[in-house]
């Protein structure tokens, strides 16, 4: 029987258990320590996004990022609708209204037209997401957001790598948000990151992340605040794992390129690649041809050892969000054809392809 392939798992190869161990032997195991710092420090320089502060996973860091914007009720954000539920539940943990907008027909992503017709008196920041690893069109919603004195928290949370122009993605936000779950490009188990080049907004932020408490003061709480820090266990994984970010990238887009190539014929629709943006290729998508049963061939391909997902569902769909009288037809469309394949990066040549003759199979009798 052919070994199982999953969507995902970690490559553990490099530093990390040498790190995480040091961190033990350290005894600061807890939120404190020097991998820490190593770790920020080493993700400040890979990004060139200039503060940047370690949280204990991507959905804290979108909540923290949103909180830090002051939302009133009835404040507004416009945010896609097909996107990871974090980006939408986090707007409410903020006590804002997420505002739903469509994604475009070509990669998937928030649709500047879409948004600009969205503001109102009431919207206060535009969210967009980077899904897969593809970059939303940021000069075009920084000139939207720009016009109507709006602020940009960037959700990054699969986008590790990817640059537009050379630069990289969370460098046109206010504040920006990454995730390190063990799905990943880098992972450090549980864990996330916040960006900003805003150093007031940066403070407020470390402060909050902290439970409010005065950094100079101890026990001495100056704010709102919560628990979501980092440990320095998980800290050592993630500088093991960005020690090795350019290597897993390479090898991530060499996997995109070869699906790409095998399935060119198959009547699958891959996310649309721009020349000016590199794909950090997070995760491989496809939609599936129109009239095809995707449960179907999911089921299929799990028969055969191999592991599939759907896309994201749409929010708005969502028994918590729903809004039965919003209609956004791309985003419905992607959602219901989509499926993520295989894409971690130790999957090999051959494991590739094996999927792929599965896909085409499983096509063919749909």
């Amino acid at each position: 029987m052919r070994p199982f392939l999953p969507v995902y798992q970690p490559d553990l190869s490099g530093n990390e258990r040498a790190y995480v161990l040091d961190a033990f032997d350290s005894t600061w195991i807890s939120s404190r320590g020097a991998y820490l710092d190593r770790f920020e420090r080493a993700f400040a320089e890979t990004t060139g996004l200039p503060y940047v502060t370690a949280v204990c996973n991507g959905t804290v860091a979108l909540h923290l990022a949103l909180h830090g914007l002051d939302l009133r009720p009835g404040d507004e954000v416009i945010v896609p609708s097909f996107t990871y539920i974090a980006s939408v539940n986090t707007i409410v943990q903020a006590g804002g209204t997420p505002v739903f907008a469509d994604v475009n027909e070509e990669d998937w992503l928030l649709d500047p037209d879409a948004v600009a017709a969205a503001v109102t008196p009431r919207t206060r920041a535009i969210l967009p997401v980077h899904l897969y690893g593809a970059a939303c069109d940021m000069e075009r919603l920084s000139a939207i957001a720009r016009r109507h004195g709006l602020a940009i928290v960037e959700d990054c949370a699969e986008a590790l790598g990817t640059r537009l122009n050379g630069r990289h993605v969370g460098s046109w936000a206010d504040v920006a948000t990454f995730s390190f779950f063990g799905n990943k490009t880098i992972t450090t188990g549980e864990g996330g990151m916040i960006a900003t080049s805003d150093e007031a907004l940066f403070r407020k932020l470390v402060i909050a992340k902290g439970q409010g408490m005065d950094p100079n003061r101890r026990y001495w709480h100056v704010a709102m605040g919560f628990n979501y820090r980092m440990t320095n266990l998980c800290a050592a994984i993630g500088l093991a794992q960005l020690e090795r970010l350019p290597e897993l990238l390479e090898r991530k887009r060499r996997i995109a390129a070869r699906y790409m190539a095998n399935l060119a014929n198959s009547g699958v629709t891959f996310q649309r690649r721009k020349d000016h943006i590199e794909n950090s290729e997070w995760l491989v998508s496809v939609l599936l041809p129109r009239g095809v049963d995707r449960e179907r061939v999911m089921a299929r391909l799990a028969r055969e050892g191999i592991e599939t997902r759907p896309v994201f569902y749409c929010a708005h769909h969502m028994p918590h969000h729903l809004r039965p009288d919003l209609v956004l037809p791309v985003s419905e469309d992607v959602s219901a054809r989509g499926i993520s394949l295989p894409s971690w990066p130790k999957l090999s040549d051959a494991e590739i392809d094996r999927v792929c003759e599965a896909m085409i199979a499983a096509l063919r009798s749909a």
